[in-house]
C-alpha cells in the first residue's frame, strides 16, 4: 500500500483544525510537514500554535517545519515555499487549507470582511498553488488538495451570505481550472468537503450550530489520506466529499468520528 513516508506536505492554516488533523494524519508515515499559518502566540480563543502543531507532528512520528505565514502577502508565502523546498528538498503536496469565514447578508457585511475572505480564501488559494506548483512539477506523486465545495449555482447558496459563498467558491473555482490546466503535468488538484459539519474553530461563526453537533477533524483527515495516496494522474478534478471518499475504500462505519456519540450531525453548507 502506498503510504506517505518521506512526503513533503505544505498546509496553509495548518496550526489547528482540519489542517493540523491532515498533517498529523501524514505524520504518522513520517512524512514532512511544513506549518505555514500565523499564530505565533496563543489565542484566548482558538487553541493551537505552529509550534505547538509542530511538536504534535513530531511526537507521531513526522518532521516539521513552523512557518509564520500571511497567504495574503506574496513575499511571505514565496519565501516558506522556498524555506520548504531547503529544508526538506522539494513539496510533493500542497493542502490549500486556510479560509475565513463570515456567514452574514450583504447589508449585514463590513467591507473589511469581504476583503479578508476574498485575500485569504480565493487569492491565497491562487497564490499558494502558484507558489507551489514549479516544485509539485518535479514531485512523483504531485497532489493539490483544496478544502472547498463543490460548485452549484443554486441561488439558496449564495442568498444568505453572498460575499462568502463567491469567496469560497473562488476556491473551487481555483480547483477546475487548475486541475485541467496541469493535467498533461500529471499534478492532481481536487477539493474535499465534509458532509456534516465538523468540530473545529469556524463552527463558533455558525449561529446556534454546537460542536455536539458535528465530527470530529479526523474524518476530513482520513479521507485527505485516501486521496493523496491515489496516483495524482488517475485522481484530479473531482470535488470529492468526506464519507464518499471513506465509503470507497470501505468505510461506512462513521461512529467513531461523531463528537457526540448516538447524535446525528447537521449536513455542511453547500450540500443538499
Amino acid at each position: 500500500m502506498t503510504t506517505l513516508e518521506g512526503k513533503t506536505l505544505f498546509i496553509t492554516g495548518g496550526s489547528r483544525g482540519i489542517g493540523l488533523a491532515i498533517g498529523l494524519r501524514a505524520a504518522r508515515d513520517g512524512a514532512n510537514i511544513s506549518i505555514a499559518a500565523k499564530s505565533v502566540e496563543p489565542h484566548p480563543k482558538l487553541p493551537g500554535t505552529i509550534f505547538t502543531a509542530a511538536r504534535e507532528v513530531e511526537e507521531v512520528g513526522g518532521h516539521a517545519l513552523p512557518l509564520q505565514v500571511d497567504i495574503r502577502d506574496e513575499t511571505q508565502v514565496y519565501d516558506a515555499v522556498e524555506k520548504t523546498v531547503g529544508e526538506f528538498g522539494g513539496i510533493d503536496i500542497l493542502i490549500n487549507n486556510a479560509s475565513a469565514i463570515n456567514l452574514t447578508g450583504t447589508l449585514e457585511t463590513p467591507m473589511k470582511r469581504y476583503d479578508l475572505m476574498q485575500s485569504v480564501n480565493a487569492r491565497g488559494t491562487f497564490l499558494c498553488s502558484q507558489a507551489c506548483i514549479p516544485h509539485l512539477r518535479k514531485a512523483q506523486n504531485p497532489h493539490i488538495l483544496t478544502l472547498s465545495p463543490p460548485l452549484s449555482m443554486k441561488a439558496k447558496w449564495f442568498a444568505p451570505h453572498v460575499a462568502y459563498t463567491m469567496a469560497k467558491y473562488g476556491m473551487s473555482m481555483c480547483v477546475l481550472g487548475m486541475a485541467e490546466e496541469f493535467r498533461s503535468a500529471g499534478i492532481a488538484v481536487n477539493a474535499l468537503w465534509p458532509r456534516t459539519i465538523v468540530a473545529t474553530a469556524a463552527l463558533q461563526m455558525i449561529p446556534g450550530v454546537k460542536a455536539g453537533q458535528g465530527r470530529k477533524a479526523e474524518i476530513m483527515a482520513d479521507a485527505a489520506y485516501v486521496i493523496l495516496t491515489r496516483p495524482s494522474r488517475e485522481a484530479t478534478g473531482n470535488f470529492y466529499i468526506d464519507d464518499e471518499v471513506l465509503a470507497s475504500v470501505g468505510i461506512t462505519d462513521l461512529a467513531n468520528y461523531s463528537v457526540k456519540p448516538g447524535a446525528e450531525p447537521l449536513l455542511d453548507l453547500f450540500l443538499d
